[in-house]
C-alpha cells in the first residue's frame, strides 16, 4: 500500500526523482518489433495490416474500412443514454476548444510593407483509438472535436476489431457524434504504420494523434518526421496539494482514480497535514476492497504512490511545480489563491468538487496532457495541436531599398555572400 514520507528536503526529492523516470528507458526489444512492423507495412500495405490483424487481434475483420451505414447501426445499438451523455460531453468540448480557434492576420506599414499570418487546418490527420478492454469513447471525442474545430479536411480514425471481427459500437458512436470521416477496423503498430505511410486503402496521414499501449507508443515515436505526432504519453499520473480542510474521503477516491489506469501510475498526495495523511490512508485501505482494479491501484500504489507530509502550502506547491504533473488537484480552503502560483501542470483541479474524471469525461477541456513533466514545455492537445502557420511578407522596391545595406551586412558577416547578391543585385 502507499508510504508516507515526512518532507527533510531530501527523502521527498529521492521519491520524486523516482517517479520521473519510471518509464524513461526504452525497451530494445519492442522498437526492434515494431521497426519490423513498420517495415513490413509499408513494404506490402493492406495485406501485412491484414496479416497483423489476424496474428494479434484475432480475425480480420468483414471489411477494414467501415461503411457509414454500419457506422449508424453501431450508433443504434447503443443504449440511448449512453448517446445522450456523449452528446453533452462533446458539446461542452467543443464549447471549450471553440474558444481556441486562431484566426490569420495581416498588418500594413506607412511604407507600404504587407505582413501577416495564415492559419488552416491541417489536410489530413490519423487518430489511433486502442480497442478492447481499453476502448475509450471519450478519447474519440478528446481528439476528434478539436481536430475538426480546427478544420482538418479529413480525419481518418484507426480502431482494432472486437474478437468476433466486428466494430466497438461505443466507439463508432463517439466517431459519429465527433465528425469522424473514415474509420478503418485496425490496430496496433500496423495501423499506425498505414497512416504515416498509406496503403492501398489507408490514405497517408499528416499527423497522428491518440493513445495505445507500448507498441503503439513506440510507432508513433519511429514515424515521427514522417508525419507529425500529438507526443509521447507516458504512464497516467496525479499530484494532489491538500490543506487541513480536505475530505480524506475524497482525497483516497482520487488517488486512486489514476492508480486503476496502470501498474506504472503514479498517484501522489502532498500535504500539509499529518493527521490528514494518516486518515486518507485508512480511506485508500477501506475503499479499495470493493474496486474492480484492486491488484493494478495496490501496485500502482506500493510503487509510484506516496502521502507526503510537508511543513507549509509553499513548499508544497514548489513540489509541484518541480514535478509537473499529468493532473494537479488542489483541495485546499481557498484554491483560486495557488492558480498564479502553479506554472507546471498538464490540467489543474480546483476545490473540493473538481475531480479529475470530471477533466477525462465531461468539463470540456482536453484529457489528453502532457506526462512525466513535460509539461514544463508541452501544453494539452488543442485546436492548436492541428492547425499550421505559414507566414507573408510584400516588401515594395523603396522598403527593401532602405533595409538593403542592413541585410546586406547581416549576410554577409555570415559568410552567405549569395545571400547578399540576391539584395544586391536588385541596385545595381
Amino acid at each position: 500500500m502507499i508510504k508516507t514520507v515526512i518532507a527533510d528536503g531530501k527523502a521527498e526529492y529521492e521519491f520524486l526523482k523516482a517517479v520521473r523516470y519510471r518509464s524513461s528507458d526504452t525497451d530494445r526489444d519492442v522498437t526492434a518489433i515494431v521497426s519490423d512492423i513498420i517495415n513490413n507495412v509499408r513494404k506490402n500495405g493492406d495485406k501485412a495490416v491484414e496479416e497483423y490483424t489476424i496474428k494479434f487481434d484475432g480475425k480480420a475483420p468483414e471489411f477494414f474500412e467501415v461503411p457509414k451505414e454500419e457506422l449508424e447501426k453501431a450508433m443504434n445499438s447503443c443504449d440511448p443514454e449512453f448517446i445522450g451523455t456523449l452528446e453533452r460531453a462533446a458539446a461542452n468540448i467543443r464549447d471549450f476548444h471553440a474558444r481556441q480557434l486562431q484566426q490569420s492576420w495581416l498588418t500594413t506599414k506607412e511604407n507600404g510593407v504587407i505582413l501577416g499570418q495564415r492559419v488552416r487546418g491541417l489536410a489530413r490527420v490519423g487518430l489511433y483509438v486502442p480497442g478492447g478492454t481499453a476502448a475509450y469513447p471519450s478519447s474519440v471525442l478528446m481528439n476528434a472535436i478539436p481536430a475538426k474545430i480546427a478544420g482538418v479536411k479529413e480525419l481518418v480514425m484507426v480502431t482494432p476489431p472486437l474478437k468476433n471481427g466486428k466494430p466497438n459500437p461505443d466507439i463508432m458512436a463517439a466517431a459519429v457524434i465527433a465528425g469522424v470521416d473514415r474509420v478503418f477496423l485496425m490496430g496496433g503498430a500496423q495501423a499506425v504504420a498505414a497512416l504515416a505511410y498509406g496503403t492501398e486503402s489507408v490514405p497517408k496521414v499528416d499527423k497522428i494523434v491518440g493513445p495505445g499501449n507500448i507498441f503503439v507508443a513506440t510507432a508513433k515515436k519511429l514515424v515521427y518526421g514522417v508525419v507529425d505526432i500529438d507526443m509521447i504519453a507516458g504512464p497516467s499520473e496525479i499530484l494532489v496539494l491538500a490543506d487541513e480542510s480536505a475530505d480524506p474521503k475524497f482525497l483516497a477516491a482520487d488517488l486512486m482514480s489514476q492508480a486503476e489506469h496502470d501498474r506504472m501510475a503514479s498517484a501522489i498526495l502532498v500535504t500539509t497535514s499529518a493527521e490528514l495523511a494518516e486518515k486518507t490512508v485508512a480511506e485508500l485501505e477501506r475503499q479499495i476492497q470493493g474496486l474492480s482494479r484492486k491488484d493494478i491501484i495496490d501496485e500502482s500504489l506500493t510503487n509510484f504512490g506516496a502521502i507526503i507530509v510537508c511543513e507549509n502550502m509553499d513548499k508544497a506547491v514548489e513540489m509541484a511545480n518541480g514535478l509537473a504533473p499529468e493532473h494537479l488537484e488542489v483541495c485546499c480552503n481557498n484554491p483560486m489563491e495557488y492558480v498564479g502560483r502553479l506554472d507546471n501542470a498538464g490540467s489543474v483541479f480546483l476545490g473540493n468538487y473538481s475531480p479529475e474524471p470530471l477533466g477525462d469525461y465531461f468539463a470540456g477541456p482536453n484529457h489528453v496532457l502532457p506526462t512525466s513533466g513535460t509539461a514544463r514545455f508541452f501544453s494539452p492537445l488543442s485546436v492548436d495541436s492541428f492547425i499550421k502557420k505559414s507566414s507573408f511578407i510584400y516588401y515594395t522596391e523603396d522598403a527593401l531599398r532602405a533595409d538593403h545595406d542592413d541585410i546586406v551586412r547581416f549576410a554577409n558577416t555570415e559568410g552567405l555572400t549569395a545571400h547578399a547578391n540576391s539584395i544586391i543585385v536588385r541596385f545595381e
